[in-house]
């Protein structure tokens, strides 16, 4: 990935474009997907229009009696117990997965939580950088093989625009020294932008690209953490839980861009980029506003994303890509 190639590309599909328009007369019969997350929100929109183009849809849930239950009536889906902010289930679920499959042609890191209380997981690790990053990060590498294997794989990680709140913070990513739920989520979403860059330039060989993406402002099950009062302050719900926003989009919407960034030719021969709206997202200055869109510079840098992969091994132990 090159600065000028983080600018739009001219996409037919836009911020009103929902997921059914995406793969409409798409046939994906033959393709398997893993989509984390795949049975809530977005993850469940996703998981419904793959399965309805033809593909084989593997969800692994923290919650699979949930899970389950909500993909009933999805046909060409299946769940496995995965918890992301544990990474002996993570390592569980990827070997279960590679047990019943023997290629993936998609994976769909769309699972994440967002402004949590503070909670220290694994060796005392803050939590939603591991749920949101570790977990994904550590899932990706036990699969890579499998990935490798599709010759034409697409890694697609939900990030947000929530990441212009802070580039990783390298002196004390894991907040020992006063903890901040908005700034952990922002860095958190940074990680994934930074993932998707990093095994992007790792993959590209085997042909394993990689996207992040913000999928736009949705009321979905990721504000469960927050209060009535919470979302009624910023804007996004009357007191009765209504949505206000005039600039939110609907789950059908929200999931449009992953769907994107998982199949569209005009993605053929790219990689390593961070996308909005059905679009390559454009390069924000510092110090814009969130809502105005766009990616930071430090979201996107090769360097940090190097960076950020290498305490990513060191911490979880993840079994290394080479190129």
């Amino acid at each position: 990935m090159t600065a000028t190639e983080q600018q739009p590309l001219g996409s037919p599909f836009s911020a009103a474009s929902t997921a059914e328009d995406i793969l409409a007369g798409r046939d994906l019969s033959g393709m398997t997907a893993v989509v984390t997350g795949g049975y809530s929100g977005l993850g469940l929109e996703t998981t419904r229009v793959l399965t309805a183009a033809g593909a084989r849809v593997v969800v692994p849930a923290r919650r699979p009696d949930v899970a389950r239950d909500a993909l009933r009536e999805v046909r060409g889906s299946e769940v496995i117990p995965m918890d992301l902010a544990d990474l002996d289930s993570v390592r569980s679920a990827a070997a279960h997965i590679g047990d019943r499959i023997d290629r993936i042609d998609l994976l769909m890191a769309v699972a994440g939580v967002m402004a949590t209380p503070e909670r220290r997981v694994g060796p005392g690790w803050e939590g939603q950088l591991t749920a949101n990053h570790f977990g994904h990060f550590t899932l990706t590498c036990e699969l890579y093989p499998l990935l490798a294997s599709a010759g034409g794989a697409r890694v697609v990680v939900n990030s947000s625009a929530g990441h212009t709140l802070t580039g990783i913070r390298w002196h004390d990513p894991h907040f020992r020294t006063g903890y901040d739920q908005w700034l952990a989520y922002g860095q958190a979403k940074t990680a994934n932008s930074l993932f998707a860059v990093h095994l992007d330039a790792l993959g590209r060989g085997d042909g394993v690209r990689a996207f992040a993406l913000h999928p736009g402002k949705i009321i979905t099950g990721l504000q469960r953490e927050m209060t009535l009062r919470e979302q009624i302050e910023r804007g996004w719900v009357d007191k009765h839980g209504k949505v206000v926003g005039a600039d939110f989009k609907t789950p059908f919407q929200g999931a449009a861009t992953g769907l994107w960034a998982a199949t569209s030719p005009l993605l053929d021969a790219r990689g390593g980029l961070y996308l909005e709206d059905c679009d390559v997202a454009r390069v924000s200055a510092p110090g814009t506003p969130m809502d105005d869109g766009g990616v930071r510079a430090y979201a996107i840098d090769p360097e940090e994303a190097a960076r950020l992969w290498d305490l990513s091994v060191a911490a979880t132990g993840a079994t290394p890509i080479t190129r």
